[in-house]
């Protein structure tokens, strides 16, 4: 029987039952997101003519101080990209920090000098009490052990908690939601799941996990997201579907049109919240959330617990149980430097670096959305095969631009910060800071892109002589 029936109202109650922060299984689930990029919450300014949800959900702007790193290199007054302004990665006009510590972006020898300890799993898949399908289909996957968020958390859910997971992306947290709402469902065909996700790509890649863990089970879904055409959302919503997978801006514009009932809901899943709120969806959120009438269950995943964080969780959780497997920010598998250059020669210096043997696949960030764009395209005249994902390009173009980038056609992919949320792609070897990042919470998010997994990576931050 469901354990979701029969809850208690809620209540602002928060029982921490904290877990020892643990390394990774020896089996997970590849996740799909991005790491969190760290900013102030802010709330959006009245609702315009036009619908939120029509823009790009990166699009909400939020003001962001600049960063003051201490006791470095000062860096300030003109554009970063030098002389040639935006053309080749100049932001003019940008963004600019205060003082930037060199010291903070040079690890020549990373190495771990706390001996990760081992984790060992109480749980295999097949021990959970898992639906056969679901089992034959996780087995047919190669995967038996769980990561530690899933071998902590998934009991949990399926007794029918509201949980709190604080992990960062690597962890396999998409599993960790997804196995068991899915078994819920096999269980209770009638049953519907709502997961709000930061960015259209992490929503989408979501999906993409849901449908290798659901293949020939009859799981329905609905990926409803900003910057993308709403009229086929509709047309999906009109079907039974299972999930709805979407960023909060669309779909409480769907819900005010009434294409999306809050009342079918059994289970709200919050997918890195604290980045959601660092873009500005705090009252969509709030209004979603407020929205959906009990009995339900609601899980909420994060990278930290801020004031912010811990505020949606008194309000709308019952009593959860919470999990961390959070690691240290930056892992020992990535090498960090810095790269000199005088203002006029910015570009060539990045040029000849992209012509280096070792340098097989590469993210370059850049500041501002039209620098990113011209630079990806100064790359391609100069022979490197180029592509650009920022918030001024479509769905399509951002989608096609990553499929190039995971498939080889193009070596190099040029990313803003934003675009980049919920980036997931093997084999990076470098990341390049070609526009210095705003705060030590980007550079972290960015340099997360290389060095995962049991892969080595190097990051390169460009600084000015």
């Amino acid at each position: 029987m469901d354990s979701s029936t029969n809850r208690p109202s809620r209540k602002p109650a928060f029982s921490s039952r904290p877990r020892p922060a643990s390394a990774g299984g020896s089996s997970r689930f590849g996740d799909r997101s991005g790491a969190r990029q760290s900013a102030p919450t802010s709330s959006r300014g009245p609702r315009r003519a036009f619908s939120s949800s029509d823009r790009g959900e990166g699009s909400r702007s939020f003001s962001r101080p600049s960063s003051s790193f201490g006791g470095g290199r000062s860096f300030g007054g003109g554009s970063r990209g030098g002389s040639r302004g935006g053309s080749r990665g100049g932001a003019r006009g940008g963004r600019k920090m205060q003082t930037f510590d060199v010291s903070r972006y040079i690890n020549l020898n990373p190495v771990d000098t706390t001996p990760e300890e081992v984790y060992e799993a109480k749980h295999t898949f097949k021990t959970f009490g898992l639906e056969q399908p679901l089992v034959t289909t996780i087995t047919n996957m190669g995967l038996i052990t769980p990561s530690p968020i899933q071998d902590q958390i998934i009991p949990h859910i399926l007794d029918g908690r509201d949980v709190v997971g604080l992990a960062q992306t690597g962890t396999g947290k998409t599993a960790a939601f997804l196995v068991p709402t899915i078994n819920k469902t096999l269980k209770q065909y009638n049953r519907q799941t709502l997961i709000l996700a930061p960015t259209r790509e992490l929503a989408i890649q979501v999906e993409q996990e849901l449908k290798r863990l659901t293949e020939k089970m009859k799981i329905f879904s609905t990926v409803c997201v900003g910057g993308m055409n709403i009229r086929p959302q509709i047309q999906g919503l009109r079907r039974q579907n299972h999930f709805i997978i979407g960023t909060p801006g669309r779909v409480q514009d769907l819900i005010d049109r009434g294409h999306i009932k809050p009342a079918g809901f059994s289970t709200i899943i919050l997918d890195e919240a604290d980045r959601m709120l660092d873009m500005g969806f705090i009252h969509d959120m709030r209004k979603i959330l407020k929205d959906v009438p009990d009995p339900h269950e609601t899980l909420f995943f994060s990278a930290t617990m801020s004031d912010s964080v811990k505020g949606l969780i008194h309000e709308f959780m019952n009593d959860p149980v919470m999990v961390s497997v959070r690691k240290k920010d930056i892992t020992g598998s990535i090498t960090q430097d810095v790269v000199y250059y005088e203002p006029h020669t910015k570009f060539d210096t990045l040029t000849a670096l992209l012509k280096k043997a070792d340098f097989t696949r590469v993210i370059i960030f850049g500041a501002m959305k039209h620098s990113v764009e011209k630079l990806s395209q100064e790359l391609t005249r100069a022979g490197i095969k180029a592509d650009a994902i920022h918030g001024n390009k479509s769905h399509p173009q951002r989608q096609r631009a990553l499929q190039n980038f995971k498939t080889g056609r193009v070596q190099v992919l040029v990313a803003t910060d934003v675009a980049a949320r919920g980036i997931h792609v093997d084999d990076v070897s470098h990341v390049i800071n070609y526009d210095l990042p705003n705060a030590y919470e980007d550079y972290v998010h960015r340099i997360g892109r290389t060095g995962r997994a049991d892969k080595r990576g190097q990051a390169l931050t460009f600084v000015t002589k």
